[in-house]
């Protein structure tokens, strides 16, 4: 493990492995290195790229700065390209492929790919509840990190309640209590595109090649949601890996990444 610090002071701590063009992963909400999908994709990726995991603020071993802004996290990523020499490859999963897009507005950042940012174009899903994110801090607040992860689960993700029942006790629900201070996080990055309403001319700074994709049975609101990405950004394609889920296996998405960045 190694650690670098963003503008505001906050220690990040990530991981350098393989050789060849930086490439940064960016994490979904509650991932970490060590309880990540990105910890196996790293591994695929790292015999043609200098492949840079890391610890979102707040998760794992970095350290946390209040108060939060979306800009705060953005630092984050310079400070981490700064240490892969100055320009990286960028990619970023579920929420994380928001807070990616975000920093290829401004950052040294040579091409962009995204695997199913949670966006909400249509009505295949209901939005997410407009008091959504002041409730989700309030159950924080309260000291009931349960129950914003069951808030999460169930207005932010779309599981249905029985399985989130299920998912409690489970052993790694203690790990997602753990992070739960992190979920508004997430929240800001993806709030304003889970409205049911199509995306419109967003990010328009990020005119680098940039790769959306999904998985063949992820469901109809998540991959609508990564067609009109791709619609609305400059210089875009769209590819679908077919039988994948949500919980891409990195066997099938590591040489899609290869073939675009490498390309």
């Amino acid at each position: 493990m190694s650690t670098t610090v963003s503008a505001d002071g906050t220690k990040i701590a990530y991981t350098r492995t393989g050789s060849g063009p930086a490439l940064v992963l960016v994490d979904g909400a509650m991932c970490y290195r060590g309880s990540s999908p990105n910890d196996a994709l790293a591994k695929e990726l790292a015999a043609r790229f200098t492949v840079y995991t890391y610890d979102r603020r707040g998760r794992g071993e970095s350290a946390d700065t209040g108060p939060y802004a979306v800009e705060r996290e953005v630092e984050d990523l310079a400070a981490l390209i700064k240490e892969a020499g100055g320009e990286a490859f960028l990619f970023g999963i579920s929420s994380g492929a928001a807070l990616a897009l975000e920093a290829a507005r401004s950052l040294p950042v040579t091409k962009l790919a995204v695997y199913e940012p949670p966006f909400i174009v249509d009505g295949t899903r209901p939005r997410v509840p407009a008091d959504y994110p002041e409730r989700l801090s309030a159950a924080l607040k309260e000291g009931k990190p349960g129950k914003a992860v069951k808030m999460f689960m169930t207005e932010g993700v779309g599981l249905g309640r029985v399985t989130v029942a299920m998912m409690r006790i489970m052993p790694f629900w203690a790990k997602l209590k753990k992070v739960a201070p992190t979920l508004p996080y997430d929240t800001a990055l993806v709030i304003d595109h889970q409205s049911g309403e199509p995306l419109r001319a967003a990010w328009p700074e990020v005119k680098i090649p940039t790769l959306a994709v999904d998985g063949g049975r992820s469901p109809d609101w998540m991959r609508n949601g990564v067609a009109s990405l791709a619609k609305v950004l400059p210089s875009a394609e769209h590819k679908t890996l077919p039988g994948q889920t949500h919980i891409v296996k990195a066997a099938a998405l590591a040489p899609v990444l290869t073939e675009f960045y490498l390309s």
